[in-house]
């Protein structure tokens, strides 16, 4: 069975990453959304397993120093990371996997994978990623302003991935990811594989 595609998908908070993946991995049945631990609370309506694996602070600092995470950080005092177990068996299963992690993670990904794809998304200007911020109604000026400077860093990084996708229009950033996912499946080093048989009659 072929390897799965590896997927990184990084914004700053704002800039619509997480719809944009929910609404990706609708489209695109093919496509699976990596599972991270992390040690904040779950929220109303979040389910061990499905939304994050939720673990103590023990626990995760536990397998952290076993060296189970293939990528891990602190973020707002909570500590997240992915098990690297988890992503290499859905990988050989043949599944495309969506990592929806940071700069920092995704550098430390790469690392281990280095021909996983990074996409980046951005938000169309700095304004509109305060307006959508602000637009949540559900932080203090105090919050938004150390959101917008840690979004300026991390956008900062961009040119470490192999895209940019600017999420201005949603159904077109949309449109972009699904393309850049079906692109990368028709790659000439993952499709010889596949089509060696006819690729050999070609000779």
């Amino acid at each position: 069975m072929d390897e799965g595609v590896l997927f990184i998908v990084s914004a700053p908070s704002g800039a619509g990453k997480t719809s944009l993946v929910k609404a990706l991995l609708t489209r695109d049945p093919g496509l699976s959304l990596s599972v991270s631990c992390t040690t904040r609370p779950a929220r109303a309506g979040e389910e061990d397993g499905i939304h994050y694996h939720f673990l103590d602070q023990g626990r995760f600092r536990r397998a952290l120093a076993e060296g189970a995470f293939l990528e891990s950080a602190e973020v707002f005092g909570n500590l997240y990371g992915t098990r690297e177990r988890d992503v290499r068996d859905c990988l050989a299963k043949g599944r495309d996997l969506i990592l929806e992690i940071d700069w920092q993670g995704a550098r430390q990904v790469r690392e281990r994978f280095p021909a996983a794809v990074g996409i980046f998304v951005l938000p169309p200007t700095i304004a509109e990623l305060e307006r959508r911020l602000r637009g949540r109604g559900t932080d203090s000026d105090a919050v938004i302003a150390r959101r917008m400077t840690q979004a300026r860093g991390e956008m900062a990084h961009y040119a470490e991935y192999d895209y940019l996708v600017v999420n201005d229009h949603f159904e077109t950033a949309l449109d972009a990811l699904a393309a850049i996912a079906t692109a990368e499946r028709h790659r000439l080093a993952r499709q010889r594989p596949r089509l060696s048989d006819l690729l050999d009659r070609l000779d």
